[in-house]
């Protein structure tokens, strides 16, 4: 929001000695964010003033059109003589009064003007367009040209009101109120402790069965409709000048007399109004919801198609609006062409100022793009007490400055409602802040902001119509904390428990991050937030339990509503995002939560913040949560190992993604199975399914191996893509995280190497499943270190694989025939199990 410092002093009396700069730090003091202050004109110099345009003379012979002026500037050249400029522009004629910079003058920016010879001719100063000045888009293209009124000679530094401060605040969220010159010259007041003339207290005429004919059938999406009109508005009538700079000093384009003044007013009140042309509106204004399917065309001249949900302002023929967000073209008021003797202006005109739902503005604004200063304001909260105010003030804003005529009929529909009122404690802020303020303090700081307020130990505050933001307690308690300055608070250090550091949890998922940072992973942290199209992208089954998801219901954006169930899509996403920018060989990891919908749906309770929450608090706030179990993934594309002088290098495989899940599973203390599978994303011959045992139970945790090519292309992946993910908190639960010492034999080692010929299709690792099972205690470890396949030696659809088993007794040398015999068992088992044969 930009507020011009001289539009505030006419609602403040401010010292003459204030400047933007002081003001600006009042009300970051306050708790409003104020950006800057834009110091207009700053390095503006005279002469600059009015002139009269006596003689124009076309010149030839150039690339463009230019033109040589005579231009009178009364006494201010010091002769009175006419004076002669050199001028491009073709937007004026004689008789025109434009403003006329003179020699030894310095436009913005640092621009001096000189006397100068130009296309044949000596140019005496500059005929000033909008730009040059630094006012910004008058919507013109061209040269300022001045009402016929404008008095030659004038100094146009004081008519255009180009020395100016301007302070350009953020507004929060919740502050919708400070979107309007109204709002931010409050917060000034209250912080200087001076008087508000508050621009909306006008006498406003009550409602009477004259006025224009208003049917709201959705009285929650609009609970407040004023309409006003305005007839025989002059088609030559043009803004002035000082309703011009104000609209351009707060960033809007002049456009209009009727649109110029109900955006003047939208900006001084922060009431959004819409003028419409009278004749154009055909029977009775309605406001309801879209039928499905209905389209408009609004002022921007795109056609939309509306949706159930959007609330529309309608007449005979349809939706002429959508309500809160733009008008539509088809009661667009007409500017007056003087090309066309005045054919087709807009002589009448109905005003409307209504107030709508915010969550219904916010929503139709987003579901079609269409963010405008209306909907920005209805979006935060809008004072419904201003509309009728704010169309009493355009209705004569418009017969002062059009000459129109305010017709006796005013409409007002108002839905039933009671102002809101708040019960506090009177020493809730001194609990909140940790300060004493006493009740006489809190109670002035809140009818300093318009609150009423009744009661002793008890206060029962009914909060102001425009301050929609305070519902609870907290709120009031945090207007008396920022009133009474931020800065006043006092620092206090906490003091932790002595023995008190990081949880068992905490360390495990640090453990884990440094073990997979060390194994040569980065770690990438994405935002939580997925489209649901990105299931079908993984190849999940329709009824797979990942697709349940908990959706927002104010998404950051339309295209991602939802909260991931698998970390694997934002991985994914950033996979690909690198090896588009020329990072080829990644390695990936994130730990993070999934969220998982709840089968019954709780709301959750506001906690309370002048005490610890109980037990039952928290659980119940809880309970009132998704599940949210953390995981741990990894996805891998191009080289695992670089190519150098050392050796050729080796590509990322799905070994790659097995052998990160075995890492954090050591991390973990847990056991991990391993065994072939088959689920969405991952190829079904090189997808891993990782197990722990849970109670008893064998429970699947997660998934490895190589992607499918499918979803590679899809998504865009590199080809051979790999990933990994797994469901920490269960690994938490069954693991074992007390270190444990290795045990030392001095006995030696008997090693003996078996190779087994088995069919394609058996895993290696049920095989050694069976040989570790069968090889009993002595068995010290296990190792696959040969796979072979060779159609001629073994057979069509088998394959050899070679396995060194040590085996270690920790009270005596094993004997060759024992060690044997431990080899033979396992080597039985597994011919049992798999059907293995000895090789050879």
């Amino acid at each position: 929001m930009r507020v011009p410092l001289s539009w505030l002093r006419e609602y403040v009396d401010l010292p003459a000695t204030e400047t933007g700069r002081d003001v600006q730090a009042k009300l970051i003091s306050a708790g409003l964010e104020v950006e800057t202050v834009e110091h207009l004109g700053a390095d503006l110099k005279g002469p600059l003033v009015v002139g009269q345009v006596l003689t124009i003379e076309e010149l030839e012979g150039f690339k463009k059109p230019i033109r040589f002026c005579t231009v009178d500037v009364g006494r201010a050249n010091g002769t009175g003589e006419p004076q002669e400029i050199v001028c491009g522009a073709r937007n004026f004629s004689v008789g025109d009064k434009v403003v006329v910079v003179l020699p030894g003058a310095t436009l913005p920016g640092g621009f001096s003007i000189s006397a100068r010879k130009t296309y044949g001719k000596v140019s005496h100063g500059m005929i000033c367009s909008s730009d040059e000045l630094g006012m910004g888009d008058d919507g013109s293209h061209g040269i300022i040209v001045l009402p016929p009124e404008t008095e030659v000679g004038k100094d146009a530094v004081e008519l255009l009101e180009l020395v100016d401060e301007v302070l350009d605040i953020a507004v929060t969220a919740n502050r919708g109120d400070c979107l309007s010159i109204r709002g931010v010259a409050r917060e000034t007041a209250i912080a200087y402790g001076l008087p508000l003339r508050d621009p909306a207290l006008l006498d406003v005429p009550g409602p009477n069965a004259f006025g224009y004919p208003v049917k709201v059938s959705d009285p929650a999406g609009c609970d407040r409709f004023t309409a006003r009109t305005v007839t025989g508005l002059s088609p030559e009538a043009r803004s002035p000048i000082w309703l011009q700079r104000r609209l351009q000093k707060v960033g809007m384009r002049p456009i209009s007399l009727a649109v110029d003044v109900t955006n003047y007013v939208m900006m001084e009140l922060g009431q959004p109004l819409h003028a419409y042309d009278r004749h154009q509106v055909q029977g009775a204004i309605g406001v309801r919801r879209a039928q499905e399917g209905e389209k408009i065309v609004t002022l921007d001249g795109v056609e939309r198609k509306l949706h159930a949900e959007d609330l529309v302002i309608t007449d005979d023929r349809g939706p002429i609006g959508l309500a809160g967000v733009m008008g539509g073209a088809d009661t667009e008021i007409a500017d007056h062409d003087p090309s066309e003797e005045g054919a087709g202006a807009t002589t009448d005109v109905i005003i409307e100022a209504a107030h709508f739902d915010q969550v219904s503005v916010a929503r139709t604004a987003r579901r079609h793009k269409l963010s405008s200063e209306a909907s920005r304001r209805f979006e935060r909260g809008v004072d419904p007490q201003a509309a009728a105010a704010a169309a009493q003030r355009t209705v004569d804003l418009l017969v002062l400055l059009a000459g129109g005529t305010a017709e006796a009929g005013v409409t007002e529909v108002v839905a039933p409602g009671a102002p809101h009122t708040v019960t506090m404690a009177a020493d809730h802020p001194d609990k909140v802040a940790g300060v004493t303020y006493g009740r006489e303090t809190v109670v002035r700081r809140l009818q300093e902001v318009g609150c009423d307020v009744y009661g002793q130990d008890e206060l029962i505050v009914t909060v102001p119509s425009w301050r929609p933001d305070l519902t609870d307690p907290n709120d009031l308690a945090e207007e008396v904390i920022r009133l009474e300055g931020y800065e006043n608070l006092p620092s206090t250090l906490p003091r932790p428990p002595a023995g008190r550091g990081l949880t068992a949890r905490q360390r495990l998922h640090r453990r884990i991050g440094r073990a997979l940072a060390g194994a040569g992973y980065v770690e990438a942290l994405n935002y939580p937030f997925v489209s649901e199209q990105v299931f079908d992208q993984l190849g999940l089954e329709a009824d797979d339990p990942a697709r349940r998801v908990v959706r927002l219901v104010n998404p950051l954006s339309d295209e991602e509503p939802a909260l991931r169930t698998s970390l694997l899509p934002g991985l994914l996403a950033a996979l690909r995002r690198n090896d588009g920018r020329g990072s080829h060989d990644l390695a990936l990891f994130e730990t993070g939560l999934v969220f998982q919908p709840r089968d019954a749906a709780r709301v959750a309770a506001n906690l309370p913040v002048d005490r610890r929450p109980s037990p039952d608090d928290i659980a119940a706030l809880n309970a009132a949560l998704p599940d949210q179990p953390r995981h741990v993934a990894v996805v891998l594309a191009g080289a695992r190992e670089q190519a150098g002088w050392w050796g050729k290098g080796r590509t990322a495989d799905w070994a790659d993604a097995v052998e990160a899940a075995r890492t954090v599973a050591r991390e973990a203390g847990a056991e991990l199975g391993i065994r072939k599978g088959q689920y969405g994303p991952w190829h079904p011959g090189r997808c891993a399914e990782l197990t722990v045992t849970v109670d008893g139970a064998e429970r699947v945790v997660g998934h490895a191996g190589e992607l499918h090519p499918r979803v590679l292309k899809t998504l865009g992946l590199p080809a051979r893509s790999c990933a990994m993910e797994l469901d920490l908190d269960v690994l938490e639960r069954v693991g074992d995280t007390v270190p444990q010492a290795p045990s030392i034999s001095t006995f030696p080692v008997a090693t003996q190497d078996v190779a087994l010929v088995v069919d394609a299709y058996v895993p290696a690792a049920d095989v050694e499943a069976a040989l570790r099972e069968g090889a009993g205690e002595l068995l010290e470890s296990i190792r696959l270190f040969d796979v072979y396949e060779n159609a001629e030696q073994l057979g069509e659809g088998r394959k050899s694989l070679a396995y060194a088993l040590r085996f270690r007794a920790n009270d005596r040398t094993l004997t060759v025939d024992e060690a044997s015999a431990a080899r033979e068992a396992a080597v039985a088992l597994a011919t049992d199990r798999t059907g293995a044969v000895l090789r050879g």
